[in-house]
């Protein structure tokens, strides 16, 4: 159990560092922007399927 304790208290130091560092703020920001690019080949890759008569494999 001990190591249980001190493993998380580790991690809760860490997951401190990067909240109050601002390191997060601009991790999260980097992930919204990646995640819009994907959004857009998605939809990019749903249309080139559909002009081409192909449909999705499950």
């Amino acid at each position: 159990m001990l190591n249980w304790a001190l493993t998380f208290l580790v991690v809760a130091i860490v997951a401190a560092i990067f909240g109050f560092g601002g390191i997060a703020g601009t991790a999260a920001g980097i992930a919204k922007i990646i995640f819009f690019i994907f959004v857009v080949l998605l939809v990019i890759s749903l249309i080139a399927n559909a002009i081409r008569g192909k449909s999705p494999k499950i």
